[in-house]
C-alpha cells in the first residue's frame, strides 16, 4: 500500500517526464512491410498535423490514467490504471519519434492539454469507480474512432504514421473493453456528447498550435 503523499508524488513525476522528459517505449515501434515512407512536402505537414493531434492525445491520456488512480481508493483499480498508462508510453513515445522523423514539433500548448485532462480524471475518479471506469470506456472509444479517421487521412505512402496509429487504435480498444469487463457505468448521452465536442475543440487547435 501507498500513501497519499507517495501518489502525489509519483503522479507529479508522471506529469514531469509526459511533459519535459524524453518518452521510453517498453515495446518496438510498430512497422508495416510495405518498407520506408517516401513523401512530398505536402505529404509531410499533413501527416505531422495528424500525428502532433496524436501525440497531444497521448500527453491526455497519461493525464487521465494518472488522475483517475490517484482518485480511486481501489488498490486493484489503481494498478490497473497504472498498467494502462505505463502502456499509453509507449504510444507517446511512438508519436514523439514520429514527429522528430517528420522534422515537425509537439503541441506548444501540451502544459495546458495535461492540466485540463488531469482535471477531468479526478472529477472522474470522485465520482466512483464504475463512473471513472465509464469514463475510460467512453473516452477509448472515441479515440478509437478518431484513429480510425487518421487512418483514412493520412497519406497513403506514410507506412510508418499508418503503422503506429493502427496499433494505437487497436490498444485503445481493447483498454475499453477491459473497463467495460471491470464494470464500468454507461455515461449519460449529453456527457458522452460534451466529450465529443471538447475532443473536436482540442484536436482542431492541436493541428496547427
Amino acid at each position: 500500500m501507498t500513501s497519499t503523499t507517495d501518489r502525489l508524488f509519483s503522479a507529479a513525476d508522471t506529469a514531469l517526464r509526459t511533459l519535459f522528459a524524453t518518452p521510453r517505449a517498453s515495446r518496438a515501434c510498430p512497422t508495416l512491410p510495405e518498407g520506408p515512407s517516401a513523401l512530398s512536402e505536402a505529404e509531410k505537414q499533413q501527416s505531422a498535423g495528424l500525428m502532433r493531434v496524436n501525440h497531444v492525445g497521448e500527453v491526455c491520456a497519461q493525464a487521465l490514467y494518472t488522475a483517475q488512480a490517484l482518485a480511486t481508493s481501489n488498490p486493484a483499480l489503481r494498478a490497473h490504471y497504472t498498467a494502462a498508462c505505463t502502456e499509453e508510453t509507449d504510444h507517446l513515445a511512438w508519436t514523439a519519434q514520429r514527429l522528430q522523423e517528420l522534422g515537425a514539433r509537439p503541441s506548444l500548448l501540451n502544459p495546458l492539454w495535461y492540466a485540463g485532462a488531469f482535471g477531468l480524471g479526478l472529477v472522474a475518479g470522485r465520482l466512483g469507480d464504475a463512473i471513472s471506469l465509464g469514463f475510460v470506456v467512453e473516452t477509448e472509444t472515441q479515440v478509437g474512432a478518431h484513429l480510425n479517421s487518421h487512418l483514412q487521412a493520412l497519406p497513403a505512402g506514410d507506412h510508418a504514421s499508418r503503422a503506429i496509429v493502427a496499433q494505437m487504435r487497436d490498444d485503445e480498444l481493447r483498454h475499453a473493453d477491459t473497463a467495460r469487463s471491470a464494470g464500468a457505468a454507461p455515461l449519460p448521452a449529453p456527457v458522452q456528447a460534451a466529450m465529443r465536442a471538447m475532443a473536436k475543440v482540442m484536436t482542431t487547435v492541436a493541428q496547427r498550435v
